[in-house]
């Protein structure tokens, strides 16, 4: 009897322990292991507002301000804390619709029931003003101060970019970013994004039972401080980039200027642009979709991603690359009657004839370069058209062509130097030769450059031989900066003995007499040194195009411009560029009658303007 009822008590006190190790067991995974509750708990009583640091400002070269920041606010709520709330004066205060509301509320539940997620986001600072007095009515809701980008001068929008919100994708490849925050999208606050954004920190505040803040918790024992961004100095000329674009104004084209002595960025003009302004705040989203459905591509950055033949410009590579391989000399001289008449033939301009290398430049003729050009592909010790192409493609190569040059702005295109295995593939291995391609010796053909690919070879003729990657940046907090790999000078593959007599051509081309193509581009008291352009354009009519240097003898500016449809490089690139020039080294224009009338001038289909 005595033994069954010890082994009741044994039965019974190992139950009790049992259900004591199972409490335990539970109480232990609800406090250690399981976090919601906990989670719950604490965001009931605490509440964690991120600090955004403003994003550092923007400067030209000269310290003009280019890109600021201005206040708004974004509305947090933690859907758990949120309790029944009259939903009318809240979208009334808010205007917005009430849809917008249920919809917003839905997809913050969906991200998390106990953290903040951003509802409305960039408030105005009347409707903050508004709302902060009757937020401690709407439990679980809160404001978050933010900033966004703001634009003294309604200037240069391709090259700033513009800043927008991360997506799924950029949050997964980034721990840094959370759901909310900002990204620079495009142009510079893509590419110095880790410099701009700065650091995020946290305060951690007490709020009672009506979401009002009661202080700090644990007297900011756990806050960390917010890092503000570093501010960026550009290499750009706010005023010639002002300048550029109203040139630009109802043409389409792009515009890059830059300093042959150190590759910096003087001036970069896609047109037709936008107004950075309305890649800003709540309206971002609409006015990107109307950007991106006009038909003039607004969005399109045409001085790093459009393709142009280079049409007659490229007439000095070639005279360059000729010199180089001995296949002509500076006093060679060929005849022109109009045309070079062998196979299908190329016109040409009626000018003086013969010309030497100089005159031929001075005059543009076509007839001379078809005949360097067949010299080049056929010189007999190279052994063949295959090689004699290997070694022009080589040289070409040299000067940037065919290759992205990496400047620091996402997006930019490559361009196309021809291989020989495409024209294999076009012609057939054994089926062309230098009377085929001939269409390169006039910067026509396979050819396809960029407008900076083309301002940086200019710049690479200016300094007799070399160049600098193209580059934006010049500072950062203050001090200046430069990479490595904008202060490497990179050599063509032309000998700088060569170079004068080119340099002496494009001199001839704007300030020489009767028959140069450029006069219209020489400015008084300044030696200009350019090539126009004409390039066909399959599509419609032919670019306008140009480029230059000056002054001869100490270079400070080499660009290069195109217009699209525009037709001869005379009438539109040369001027506009030269005006241009004329601004960058003298800080006024006098040449008012030139200059009005490339303000005035209207390129564009008025329906497609209007549309």
């Amino acid at each position: 009897m005595q033994t069954v009822s010890t082994d009741r008590r044994y039965i019974i006190t190992g139950i009790i322990v049992l259900i004591f190790l199972i409490i335990i067991v539970r109480l232990f995974h609800l406090q250690v292991i399981e976090r919601s509750y906990r989670m719950s708990a604490s965001n009931n009583v605490l509440r964690y507002i991120t600090q955004y640091p403003a994003r550092g400002l923007l400067y030209d070269r000269n310290g003009e301000l280019l890109v600021h920041n201005k206040a708004a606010y974004d509305l947090m709520v933690v859907p758990r804390q949120v309790t029944p709330f009259d939903t009318t004066e809240f979208c009334n205060i808010l205007d917005i619709p009430r849809e917008q509301l249920e919809n917003s509320l839905r997809e913050a539940r969906k991200h998390s029931s106990f953290r903040p997620s951003p509802l409305i986001k960039q408030l105005s600072a009347e409707s903050y003003a508004v709302l902060q007095e009757k937020l401690f009515k709407y439990p679980g809701f809160y404001v978050q101060p933010r900033t966004l980008r703001a634009y003294p001068r309604d200037v240069a929008a391709h090259l700033l970019g513009y800043v927008g919100e991360v997506d799924e994708r950029i949050i997964n490849n980034n721990p840094y970013y959370r759901m909310g925050d900002y990204i620079g999208i495009s142009g510079l606050e893509r590419t110095y994004e880790e410099e701009l954004r700065g650091k995020k920190g946290v305060n951690v505040y007490l709020v009672d039972v009506h979401n009002r803040i009661k202080g700090s918790y644990a007297d900011g024992r756990y806050d960390t401080t917010a890092v503000l961004g570093k501010d960026i100095t550009t290499t750009i000329d706010v005023f010639l980039q002002e300048y550029g674009e109203q040139l630009m104004q109802n043409k389409i084209g792009g515009i890059v200027a830059l300093e042959p002595s150190t590759g910096e960025v003087l001036a970069m003009v896609s047109s037709p642009t936008y107004d950075p302004d309305l890649l800003v705040g709540r309206p971002r989203t609409s006015n990107f979709r109307m950007l991106e459905r006009d038909t003039l591509k607004p969005l399109f950055n045409r001085a790093l991603m459009a393709m142009y033949p280079p049409g007659s410009t490229f007439k000095i590579v070639n005279a360059l690359i000729g010199l180089q391989e001995g296949v002509v000399m500076p006093q060679t001289k060929y005849s022109c009657d109009g045309a070079y008449r062998v196979g299908r033939g190329v016109g040409c301009r009626h000018h003086v004839s013969p010309t030497d290398l100089i005159q031929s430049i001075q005059v543009s003729c076509n007839t001379y370069y078809c005949h360097v050009f067949r010299n080049i592909i056929d010189k007999p010790s190279l052994g063949g058209v295959e090689q004699g192409f290997t070694v022009w493609k080589n040289h070409v190569e040299s000067f940037g062509f065919g290759k992205r040059l990496n400047i620091d702005q996402p997006n930019e295109l490559a361009g196309i130097v021809p291989s020989i295995e495409f024209y294999d593939r076009y012609f057939r291995k054994g089926g062309w030769s230098s009377l085929t391609i001939l269409s390169l010796a006039i910067g026509q053909g396979e050819l396809g450059t960029t407008p900076l690919q083309m301002a940086n070879m200019t710049a690479a003729i200016a300094n007799h031989g070399y160049f600098y990657t193209p580059h934006l940046l010049k500072g950062i907090a203050g001090e200046e900066l430069k990479q490595p790999r904008f202060t490497i000078p990179q050599y063509t593959t032309v000998d700088s003995l060569w170079f004068n007599y080119v340099i002496d051509g494009m001199d001839m081309a704007v300030n020489g007499g009767p028959g140069s193509t450029a006069r219209v581009a020489a400015i008084p008291g300044i030696t200009v040194c350019g090539k126009t352009g004409t390039s066909q354009n399959p599509h419609g009519n032919d670019h306008s195009v140009f480029v230059a240097f000056a002054p001869k003898d100490d270079p400070q500016i080499a660009i290069a411009v195109y217009v699209e449809n525009a037709g001869f490089g005379s009438t539109w690139a040369a001027p506009i560029a030269s005006l241009m020039i004329e601004k960058y080294l003298t800080g006024e224009v006098k040449r008012t009658w030139l200059e009005q009338r490339m303000l005035n001038a209207v390129l564009l289909d008025r329906s497609e303007k209007k549309q």
